[in-house]
């Protein structure tokens, strides 16, 4: 048994995801056809694979970025000829300069306003690019939130352990009651167990039946899973 006082939620793939819908039309904009619906599917399988090929601490958020697009095309069938790198480099622009992980589905407000009716305090621990805080204005999360930490100000990423030791010290969060929620195995929850907190794997697709953790396809059964937690059911 038990109980949790801090949730640490990562951003991508957890309460955000990129808009492949304005990918798909950037591709279009560059003579490229492509189905955002295909895309779409694409992106947990792509996460997935990259997961899988790199051990904890052996990429960058930059480099995995970079990954997940190829992976999602090639899967989808987006040739990587010169129209499309050019797409991706207008794409890239914007990532920049205003984050293209601005895809919000309908199931995140719900879940993270459910978590803060249960008396939980909700930390952003993120693998980003400096613009998360103004990411999350601009999409509406961050009223729902406690405290944003993003590598990229922090100049440090998941899994290395300061950076959780910054958002616990950012966030008064107790080591031993806080859990951390994340997409990528070797990022999110290696990481977080190395950094001595409990872990919890967002397995969308249900392609993780080998992770050695607790998985959700999503954080609306987020506050379910902390509580069965607690009474030491999990």
């Amino acid at each position: 048994m038990r109980t949790f006082e801090t949730v640490f939620l990562d951003a991508g793939g957890v309460l955000v995801w990129p808009n492949w819908h304005r990918v798909a039309d950037v591709l279009r904009a560059h003579g490229v056809s492509a189905d955002p619906r295909r895309l779409i599917d694409a992106d947990p399988r792509a996460r997935v694979a990259i997961d899988r090929s790199e051990p904890a601490g052996g990429s960058t958020d930059q480099r995995r970025g970079s990954t997940l697009f190829e992976l999602v095309f090639a899967e989808a069938g987006v040739a990587m000829d010169n129209r499309t790198l050019a797409a991706v480099e207008e794409l890239q622009a914007y990532h920049r300069e205003r984050n293209l992980w601005e895809s919000v589905p309908p199931f995140v407000a719900p879940a993270l306003q459910d978590l803060r009716s249960a008396g939980y305090r909700m930390v952003i621990v993120s693998n980003s690019n400096g613009t998360l805080h103004r990411l999350f204005d601009r999409v509406g999360l961050s009223p729902l939130v406690d405290v944003i930490v993003d590598s990229h100000v922090e100049q440090v990423e998941k899994p290395e352990r300061r950076f959780f030791d910054i958002a616990l010290d950012r966030s008064g969060a107790r080591r031993e009651a806080t859990v951390h929620v994340g997409d990528l195995y070797h990022v999110d929850v290696a990481g977080a167990r190395a950094a001595g907190l409990a872990a919890v794997l967002i397995d969308e697709a249900g392609l993780r039946p080998d992770a050695d953790c607790p998985r959700l396809r999503d954080v609306s059964g987020l506050p379910a899973l902390l509580t069965r937690w607690t009474k030491g059911s999990v």
